[in-house]
């Protein structure tokens, strides 16, 4: 596998079609594996340090979710293939799983949105089986009785695939603690993804993806939210692209 130095982690440089296969491989491995799809903010957490960086180095595939950090690589002469946002694999996730069988299980949130997002793409992919859904209430993981109740129910579904869409970091902190316990072949930890297939939650225009203002319309979204981490937190990373840029090998 291709994997590259890439500011503060590593990245496997695959399409989207080569990240698939490589999912595919994971599951027929069966070792309890995750992915994580990192993007200017999982950057910037990154550089604070801390659990997410646990996360990162013992992740077993990282794919580029984000036109910016495409942008950056370009310029450390290092090119990225393509951008695989988590948003776009998941439905790709959902067709694999479809086509060969594959049992899904979807967690994250609000009340009724996970199965929600199952109904629709169940009706977008024949044969599609999400063995089970749960948007867990909000400080579920400090509440023991719930974060085993969770647990009981994704054993009890047998998925082959986790989708968690908590947020970051929560959604890989999840995975990281418990991912040996539950048994399932490979997790993905894919933010807002769960709300944009239940319909809750608008995607921006693909003309403004590819040009990297996803930012901008999911400002229009959501401001209260949304905001602090695009205009305030988001722009460290043109000082951590400066900084990273010294160390690399292809300046």
């Amino acid at each position: 596998m291709s994997r590259i130095k890439f500011m503060n982690t590593e990245i496997d440089n695959l399409t989207m079609d080569e990240a698939l296969q490589a999912i595919d491989s994971l599951i027929q491995e069966n070792r309890n594996a995750y992915v994580v799809t990192p993007n200017v903010d999982h950057i910037v957490q990154l550089e604070r340090g801390g659990e997410l960086c646990r996360v990162y180095k013992e992740a077993d595939l990282i794919l580029t979710d984000g036109k910016p950090l495409i942008w950056i690589a370009r310029w450390y002469g290092t090119p990225i293939k393509e951008k695989i946002s988590g948003s776009d694999l998941f439905p790709r996730l959902c067709e694999l799983a479809a086509g060969k069988g594959y049992r899904m299980f979807f967690l994250g949130a609000a009340e009724g949105v996970a199965a929600k997002a199952a109904a629709n793409l169940s009706r977008r992919f024949a044969g599609l089986n999400v063995a089970g859904t749960y948007s867990p209430p909000f400080g579920f993981e400090k509440d023991p009785d719930e974060a085993e109740k969770i647990k009981d129910m994704i054993q009890s579904a047998k998925p082959h695939i986790l989708i968690v869409g908590l947020g970051c970091p929560k959604q890989e902190l999840f995975i990281l603690h418990n991912r040996e316990k539950l048994g399932v072949p490979v997790s993905l930890g894919l933010g807002a993804s769960l709300d944009f297939e239940a319909g809750t939650v608008r995607r921006a225009p693909r003309w403004m993806a590819d040009h990297g203002l996803e930012w901008l319309f999911r400002i229009t979204q959501d401001p209260k939210r949304m905001a602090k981490r695009y205009l305030i937190d988001d722009q460290k990373i043109i000082g951590l692209a400066w900084k990273y840029r010294k160390g690399s090998v292809h300046p």
